[in-house]
């Protein structure tokens, strides 16, 4: 048998300094193979599926669902390349997969005194294997995990499972405190978020928090960027390009003009990227990603629009990795396609810029000679840290920004 070491928190990014157990995929005692998912960590940009490197035995949790921890803390002892060993009762698995909190055993005894109470009445005798953080969200939300569908190896009900339950109201528990319950109608909806919904609000409230924005916008005339679109397209029916890939191509080029764009705050020091790396909002079911586009001055305008899809793609269809979340100064949020004119966004963490992008409005405005002349323009707001940009800098970056969308044959030129 080989000897009982640490499960560690992993640095599952160049920026992660803690990461949050979401879930225990494997529970005390349990065996698995390698490339087993053994835990759920999310950081402040993702859920991460931590697989295991061979076989081997799950020992001790020490650090329980939900909890918090740095980079290089403890998180389990385990037998990496062990064999099976007997598997435990259902009692020591649930003492196990418990904290030492008095709330929380509190809570798990009644759950497991339920339980017994069940087996005493002539119910089905049969244990319920769940992860600790899918126990956790059942309680809190009255759910009888005997009525959980599980979808975990070795029927293992997961936090998703118990979710699931709750989003269909299938197994909800009615409690009866001697007076008439309400209808249901007049009742709130609760639901446990998930771990998306969660590491989402985290960041985004610590970037709104510690991040001093400022914003800056302005009207851009996207009259011939549009005319490019269609010159281009009619001229390679398979090129596909969108005005969001012109868009890209337009900040990509600003922020070569403007060094102090391409810089973030870090650490109390302010770092200079070499590349030139943009994020882009995605809208997907679990919710809005916005991968990273790397080194993307070096492309061509096909290629820019190729290089989108693809990372648009792997949003949508939840492949992607945490490498495609890190880098970049700056994100482009084109809400265009929802009849907005202007909108002013939160950074994201780590960065120092994000630009959102309007629909585009036909307004008439006059030309050189005093006329009405109808444009097609689009509402642009540049959400600045003020740590990196002062006003002067930050609609440098904008006016380079817009002048690059208002004259768009200088983005076909290196």
């Amino acid at each position: 048998m080989s000897p009982v070491t640490n499960l560690t928190m992993p640095k599952l990014g160049l920026t992660m300094t803690e990461g949050t157990i979401s879930e225990w995929v494997v529970s005390p005692g349990d065996s698995f193979k390698k490339n087993d998912v053994v835990l759920v960590v999310e950081t402040e940009k993702i859920a991460n599926e931590i697989e295991a490197p061979a076989d081997g035995v799950l020992h001790d949790i020490l650090v329980v669902a939900g909890e918090t921890v740095a980079v290089g803390t403890p998180l389990a002892n385990w037998d990496v390349g062990a064999t099976a060993i007997p598997e435990v009762s259902a009692e020591i698995e649930e003492a196990n997969a418990t904290t030492h909190e008095p709330e929380k055993e509190t809570a798990a005894a009644t759950a497991f005194a339920e339980v017994r109470k069940n087996t005493a009445s002539g119910a089905k005798s049969a244990r319920i294997v769940a992860t600790p953080l899918a126990r956790r969200i059942a309680l809190q939300n009255d759910i009888d995990l005997a009525g959980v569908i599980a979808s975990g190896p070795k029927g293992r009900i997961k936090a998703e499972d118990v979710r699931a339950a709750i989003a269909d109201d299938a197994s909800r528990v009615t409690l009866s405190c001697g007076v008439a319950a309400a209808s249901p109608d007049a009742l709130p909806s609760r639901r446990a978020a998930t771990s998306y919904e969660a590491a989402a609000a985290r960041r985004l409230s610590e970037a709104k928090r510690d991040t001093p924005h400022f914003y800056l916008s302005t009207e851009a005339d996207a009259g011939a960027l549009f005319l490019l679109r269609q010159q281009l397209n009619s001229d390679n029916e398979n090129l596909n390009i969108s005005i969001n890939h012109l868009i890209i191509a337009a900040v990509a080029r600003a922020l070569k003009e403007n060094e102090i764009a391409n810089c973030v705050w870090r650490d109390g020091e302010i770092v200079t990227y070499g590349t030139t790396d943009i994020g882009m909002a995605v809208s997907s079911d679990k919710g809005l990603f916005a991968p990273v586009l790397k080194d993307i001055d070096r492309l061509g305008i096909a290629s820019i629009a190729k290089a989108a899809r693809e990372l648009a793609e792997k949003a949508r269809t939840g492949q992607l990795t945490s490498d495609d979340l890190i880098g970049g100064s700056t994100t482009i949020s084109n809400a265009g396609m929802f009849d907005v004119t202007y909108m002013g966004s939160i950074i994201n963490p780590g960065q120092s810029s994000i630009l959102g992008v309007g629909s585009i409005r036909e307004i008439f405005r006059p030309d050189e000679l005093g006329q009405p002349e109808l444009r097609q323009e689009m509402g642009l707001v540049l959400s600045c840290d003020h740590r990196i940009f002062d006003g002067v800098s930050g609609l440098a970056f904008l006016n380079s920004i817009k002048a690059n969308i208002e004259k768009p044959l200088r983005l076909l030129v290196s």
